[in-house]
């Protein structure tokens, strides 16, 4: 599930960050300080280069995902329930340097129904709360997952949390006896070596079950690592943020 902190996330997005340290350095240049003005644009015009390049988001966003590799459904172990993290990935394209196909579109709770359909658990608890409104993320993920014939008695619904660690508190309390279940985790490849850290945690048996890994070069048409392209920097917040996430939960003792 992807936290919403509007300021901190608006600062983990490189030209945003690129503004701010470039409005310091004018105000830096206009006190006299001219090699911190130097240094505040330079700085920043260097982090929104990096991020621009296809290398480094391959590079970083690659790293997390292949924590743990993408399984077919009849390949995974058996479980007793399916847990659904809500939140979206780059609005789940496929691949993160295409727009958006919904014929290809990886999505969590397709992931969760394909799970449920291979035999792989009973029952499917999806967790995310509302962050707008009165309708949840579990109420429009149970919404669709009826539409593709799952029943409401294969449903558990968390409809409180409102971030990864809350995700995790709040299972805890939907399942009443966690430690006893094994736990099937969907949420993005990307964001599923936090998530399942954070579940393990806790002391529930979980196991990563997520979506195929959405980083890598496109195979339909010509993309040069090495250039600037307005899709890394599109995807970079999203990767900034779970290494600061992953380094939040760490010091809050979550992971």
């Amino acid at each position: 599930m992807l936290e919403q902190i509007p300021f901190s996330n608006l600062l983990l997005y490189p030209p945003s960050l690129c503004m701010l340290l470039l409005v310091c350095a004018v105000l830096a240049a206009l006190t006299q300080r001219k090699q911190v003005a130097i240094t505040l644009t330079a700085v920043g015009l260097v982090w929104v280069l990096l991020w621009s390049l296809p290398v480094t988001t391959l590079y970083f966003g690659g790293k997390l995902e292949s924590r743990y590799p993408f399984q077919l459904p009849e390949n995974l172990s058996q479980g007793d329930v399916i847990v659904v993290l809500g939140g979206n990935t780059q609005a789940n394209r496929a691949n993160w340097f295409e727009p958006f196909n919904r014929a290809t579109a990886t999505d969590r709770v397709d992931r969760a129904a394909a799970l449920y359909f291979a035999g792989r658990a009973p029952k499917i608890l999806l967790s995310g709360g509302a962050y707008e409104g009165r309708v949840s993320e579990a109420q429009g993920m149970a919404k669709v997952l009826r539409q593709k014939g799952i029943p409401d008695s294969a449903l558990i619904l968390e409809k409180e949390s409102r971030n990864t660690h809350e995700n995790t508190v709040m299972t805890q309390i939907a399942l009443n006896n966690p430690a006893h279940q094994k736990i099937l985790l969907v949420t993005s490849a990307l964001h599923m070596p936090r998530a399942l850290a954070s579940f393990q945690k806790q002391g529930m048996s979980a196991l990563p079950a997520g979506v195929a890994p959405q980083i890598s070069l496109p195979d339909d048409y010509a993309l040069n690592p090495w250039l600037p392209h307005t899709r890394s920097l599109e995807a970079s917040r999203t990767i900034i943020k779970e290494y600061f996430g992953l380094l939040g939960y760490w010091f809050r003792g979550w992971i």
